[in-house]
């Protein structure tokens, strides 16, 4: 949970409030100027009503320099980024010829595998020769290669479940299974931050929705007592089925799932377990097997295992791992693997080459290697933005790091101001997260070396002192020191 400071909830507030203001000042003229101007669609109802995307036009296109940055170049440890430029306020921007190279801090390239690769990169290329780059089908049709076959059972054996099924995106993995596993009469308990994409697949499964606050065992129990105790809304019917659903890393936080507490309590209530992956597995674990693997947790203890292949392995995609019966049923019923084209062949052999990487099956110790880097690299930084005085959210081991800004006007400033000393960051704000909690998010990856950390934490430091978000006490006189030791090391 996090506690913002009176004074910090207060003037961030205001900025909203004066935003907010300023907004509907300039709606209200833009309304008198409209009225003068026939309308080429009378008789239809606006598509975008003035409320609706107020946000948008009001707030985000005065920032939206900071997003939807195009890159022209693979996302590895440094990248190309193409410079932008706008006449209109931001309204719209237009792309230049000019490209800058910045230390890449925003990808999720956790492995280092998005980059060219010894042993992945010659057997994607000669996949693409053998099967093309689609395979224009469904799964059920024409869309199921050897390639396809021998990824789901490298990914079984890889989370170490009976059985698994893959998907051409991770977001409708989600969003697509979970109305196939639970429908009117279940329950979903779903932790307060998890992804969209399973708030979506919840919403549309026609389940009953519970929400337990984030990452809370005791709350989760307490909700799950309270459910069976009522049953079913009106009939007061028990529940058909019961899903507790989770992240084991949470994307916007960086905080690992305290997964043995929750799978003893789901199994003392005879729940399922759902567990979305997508940014532990392969980073973290001392075989990147996961938060399973990290926490010690069987396996065996969780019901259905999702997570994509856009993270730690370099390629695009999700899957379901479970039970032999669940994966059969999921090939029967689900409509991604139904009606999705199936996933691509070379993005098919990448994830398997990255995975026989990380085993050490390619005949090396690189996949160790990565592994070690990918957890001394994570920890390193979270602890030195500590030692400066950000407010960092995560736990030790998560690649994920989370730096608190909260106010609006900090937002554009602290992107803006790292892309000039050629650092990318990714700033996140509402609707993806609560308003108060705007934060800058920082994903560590195996392919950075000591020296680019120690760039970027430069500039952070730097950045951070001239924008105002160090809402902590630093520790000057320490940090220099070790900074300077590892400088000469």
């Amino acid at each position: 949970m996090i506690t913002i400071p009176y004074l910090t909830a207060l003037t961030t507030y205001f900025s909203y409030g004066l935003l907010f203001a300023f907004g509907q000042f300039r709606d209200f003229f833009r309304k008198l100027i409209d009225w003068w101007h026939a309308s080429n669609l009378q008789g239809y109802a606006p598509i975008c009503l003035g409320l609706e995307d107020f946000y948008v036009r009001r707030l985000y296109l005065r920032i939206q320099d900071c997003f939807g940055r195009p890159i022209s170049s693979a996302p590895d440890a440094w990248f190309d980024v193409v410079e932008r430029y706008s006449n209109d306020y931001n309204k719209t921007l237009k792309r230049t010829t000019k490209l800058t190279r910045c230390l890449n801090l925003g990808s999720y390239n956790y492995l280092g595998f998005a980059a060219s690769d010894e042993y992945c990169t010659p057997r994607v290329i000669q996949s693409l020769k053998r099967f093309s780059p689609s395979t224009c089908s469904t799964r059920v049709d024409g869309g199921t290669t050897t390639l396809h076959t021998e990824l789901e059972e490298c990914v079984a054996d890889f989370v170490g479940k009976p059985a698994a099924i893959v998907f051409g995106m991770g977001y409708a993995t989600n969003s697509a299974v979970l109305p196939v596993l639970i429908g009117k009469g279940g329950l979903i308990i779903s932790d307060s931050l998890n992804h969209n994409s399973i708030v979506n697949g919840a919403r549309g499964s026609g389940a009953t929705v519970r929400v337990f606050q984030h990452n809370t065992p005791p709350h989760l129990e307490r909700v799950l007592r309270e459910q069976i105790a009522e049953g079913q809304p009106r009939t007061h019917r028990p529940w058909k089925k019961i899903i507790v659903v989770v992240e084991g890393i949470y994307s916007m936080e960086g905080e690992l799932c305290k997964l043995p507490e929750i799978v003893a309590i789901s199994k003392k209530y005879k729940a399922y377990l759902y567990l979305d992956e997508a940014h532990s597995i392969g980073a973290v674990g001392k075989a990147g097997r996961g938060v399973c693997e990290l926490l010690g947790v069987d396996t065996a203890d969780v019901d259905i295992m999702m997570g994509t292949f856009t993270k730690s392995f370099g390629s695009c995609g999700g899957y379901i791992a479970g039970s032999k019966e669940l994966i059969q049923y999921l090939k029967y019923a689900c409509p991604a693997h139904l009606y999705g084209t199936s996933i691509s062949p070379p993005a098919a052999q990448q994830i398997i080459s990255a995975i026989k990487v990380i085993l050490g099956e390619d005949g090396s110790s690189r996949g160790a290697q990565k592994l070690a880097r990918i957890r001394e690299n994570s920890n390193f930084f979270r602890s030195e933005l500590q030692k400066m005085g950000f407010e960092v959210l995560g736990d030790n081991d998560s690649p994920v790091m989370p730096i608190m800004l909260y106010n609006p006007a900090k937002i554009p400033a602290f992107s803006r101001e790292c892309l000039k000393q050629n650092v990318a960051v990714v700033t996140v704000a509402f609707p993806a997260t609560p308003l108060l909690l705007a934060r800058a998010r920082i994903c560590i990856s195996a392919s950075h070396t000591r020296e680019d950390l120690l760039k970027a934490l430069e500039v952070i430091s730097r950045v951070g002192d001239l924008v105002g978000i160090k809402y902590f006490p630093a520790e000057p006189q320490k940090q220099q020191q070790e900074m300077a030791t590892l400088k000469l090391e």
